[in-house]
């Protein structure tokens, strides 16, 4: 018995393509596809399950509306990516929730003047977050830590080091210079690694931090 041939697995653009031209099975191969992702990054951004949802029907919507405006100057799903977060932004500050330091800001804007946040608690451990995230069994934990991060450094780590996403991409989304991404980034994964030390270090190897200039 002949086993029937199996339909080719078509490409994101080649199915943007496909839904331009009005095939909205496209559409829905698209939203199939990316949903789950959409709606992780939401529930990152903005936290409470409701709002990601609405979050991510908003994108979906703004997707349909907008699918002539892509031009392939990046790939549909930073695109979409883009199109989620700024939505999620939208959600956090018409709910006066946003923090008091901008969530984005100019590629001209500055923050080498804030320094590094110093530990409070210092231990040795050998695991990144992106490590630790990765693994099921302590995924919980590290989502807790990541939403204690101020949203600015949330969303950093979020699009850097959870969906993989470019210095020049996350840039380019948050509307921030490639610098502040790179400065953001590392704050928040020293802050992270801070939170998540009490966690997972070796509670042997605990020593205070202290001034050098003492």
């Amino acid at each position: 018995m002949e086993s029937m041939p199996q339909e080719p697995v078509l490409t994101d653009e080649q199915l943007v393509e496909k839904a331009r031209d009005g095939d909205y099975r496209a559409f829905e191969l698209l939203v199939n596809r990316h949903e789950r992702r959409v709606f992780l990054l939401a529930q990152r951004i903005v936290r409470r399950l409701h709002d990601a949802e609405e979050v991510v029907q908003q994108t979906f919507l703004s997707m349909l509306e907008h699918l002539q405006d892509f031009r392939g100057e990046s790939t549909f799903s930073t695109w979409l990516l883009r199109i989620a977060t700024n939505h999620a932004l939208g959600l956090l500050r018409r709910e006066a929730i946003r923090a008091t330091v901008p969530l984005s800001g100019g590629s001209h804007e500055s923050e080498d003047s804030e320094g590094l946040p110093k530990p409070q608690y210092i231990a040795e451990w050998h695991e990144s977050p992106e490590e630790i995230l990765s693994r099921k069994e302590t995924r919980d934990l590290v989502e807790q830590a990541l939403q204690q991060l101020d949203v600015k450094y949330r969303l950093v780590f979020v699009l850097r080091d959870i969906e993989g996403l470019s210095t020049a991409e996350t840039a380019q989304i948050l509307n921030l210079s490639e610098a502040n991404v790179k400065v953001r980034l590392l704050r928040a994964r020293l802050m992270l690694r801070e939170k998540l030390t009490e966690l997972f270090g070796d509670p042997n190897r605990v020593f205070a931090p202290h001034s050098h200039d003492e």
